[in-house]
């Protein structure tokens, strides 16, 4: 169900909006082109866990296959990813609130719920995975009622949208394309957003008891996923509602169960999109202080946030993410309106780089394993190295077509003064610990770990 439930998130629940307004029904084929491309990545992936399954395993394929350094930026910009995911996830949050009452400041919702969630990572870690399956079936659940409803309008004709809910809608109202080819490529960091940390299940797969077996399961079960909750989801909500009432800002989910007359669904939803926002953002939360932890005791890190409190918790890493989440309520407090854009676009372009070093480190390691310098992946990658291609060409596309896109422009701008941080500390932290950037010998390893 986490597994499940990582693959739906904020960017279909809120960012679907705007998409669908820029692009109309068309967008049902940028998440179909881009689901497609999601499964090449996440069977590079498998090729990589099935050769050598670790954890944390960007950065130390990174490590690997494409030097120290490489590993030391995934390390890190992953950790960001996470970071500025949390501030995404707490900025749509806030959004929710205003469905229910304009007058609280969305800088305010913001700040009140990214307090809440740090001081519950200080509480207890205990009931964490029991309350994310939760948090999962709920927003499965949602979406698959959702569904079931739409086809029922579809179908029996019931409810204020019965006379206007048809499947032609997706294509009458100016065509499948009614704004052009061009303006649905631009939606194509939205949608790459809302596929951002499917990638986690590779590595919750990768350190499973018998990943022989769990880690093809996880992986082919993505398509269907993606079929079922983007594809068949957008295509029920588009069919009862023409694309031309849905506005950017607004959860199409919420504004289909008021179209469809059901407030009260309309508000159900509401809270559910609100809670998924919120159970990502602990996610985020919870995960960046281990993130440091971990870069810390690897002497990729400063040695702060290597300690643990009493009870087992990294406070140091956790403050110190959470208070870089805080920046999202300024962001909040100075562009309400255009908060979600900026930061969303910021978060694609580090959580691609995963996606980039997966498939870069994946033609590495088919290239050396045709070579005989390293054995074969039980689960090889379909069509590899074409599909891998194809995929870095595409994501690729996607960053020039957020060069273009003004609003996503902000990141690009972000991204060199990234580099050059990495950069600079990675000098700074080989000089003090060379031992930490040297290369290791994996084959060697692999070799120990087969004899014993």
């Amino acid at each position: 169900m986490i597994a499940i439930g990582g693959a739906i998130g904020t960017g279909l629940f809120l960012g679907a909006g705007k998409a669908i307004s820029k692009a109309g029904p068309s967008l049902i084929l940028a998440y179909a082109i881009a689901g497609l491309v999601i499964f090449f990545i996440m069977r590079a992936l498998g090729e990589l866990l099935m050769y050598r399954p670790v954890s944390g395993s960007f950065s130390d394929y990174a490590r690997e296959f494409l030097g120290p350094f490489w590993g030391y930026v995934t390390g890190w910009t992953y950790w960001l990813f996470w970071v500025v995911t949390g501030i995404v996830e707490v900025t749509a949050a806030a959004s929710y609130v205003q469905y229910w009452n304009h007058s609280i400041p969305q800088w305010v919702s913001a700040l009140v719920f990214t307090v809440i969630l740090y001081f519950a990572n200080l509480i207890s870690v205990k009931l964490f995975g029991e309350l994310e399956f939760w948090f999962s079936m709920v927003k499965v659940t949602a979406i698959i009622g959702m569904i079931l409803i739409g086809v029922g309008v579809l179908t029996i004709g019931f409810s204020d949208a019965g006379d206007t809910a048809t499947v032609t809608n997706l294509w009458n109202d100016g065509g499948f394309f009614p704004h052009g080819i061009g303006n649905t490529l631009m939606t194509l960091q939205i949608v790459m957003f809302a596929f951002l940390a499917v990638e986690l299940v590779g590595v919750t797969a990768g350190e499973a008891k018998d990943p022989e077996k769990t880690l093809p399961k996880a992986i082919n079960t993505v398509p269907w996923r993606i079929a079922v909750f983007y594809i068949g989801a957008l295509i029920i909500i588009l069919a009862v509602v023409p694309w031309g009432e849905f506005m950017p800002g607004v959860s199409p989910f919420v504004a289909a169960f008021q179209k469809i007359g059901l407030p009260a669904g309309a508000g159900i939803v509401n809270f559910v999109v609100l809670t998924a926002a919120l159970s990502s953002c602990n996610s985020g939360m919870y995960s960046t202080g281990r993130m440091l932890r971990d870069l810390s005791l690897n002497g990729q890190g400063p040695k702060f946030f290597g300690q643990l409190t009493k009870r087992g918790l990294p406070l140091r890493g956790t403050t110190f993410s959470a208070a870089l989440m805080l920046v999202g309520v300024w962001i909040n407090y100075q562009w309400p309106g255009k908060a979600f854009d900026y930061v969303v676009s910021f978060a694609t372009i580090s959580g691609m780089w995963a996606w980039i070093v997966i498939l870069v480190a994946q033609l590495r390691y088919r290239r050396k394993a045709d070579r005989g310098e390293l054995p074969q992946s039980a689960f090889r990658a379909p069509g590899a190295p074409w599909t891998s291609l194809f995929a870095l060409a595409f994501i690729f596309m996607v960053i020039v077509m957020m060069g273009i896109d003004a609003d996503a422009r902000v990141s690009l701008y972000c991204a060199p003064v990234w580099a050059a941080i990495m950069w600079v500390s990675y000098l700074v932290l080989k000089r003090r610990n060379p031992q930490a950037f040297e290369r290791k010998d994996y084959a060697q390893a692999i070799e120990v770990d087969q004899a014993a």
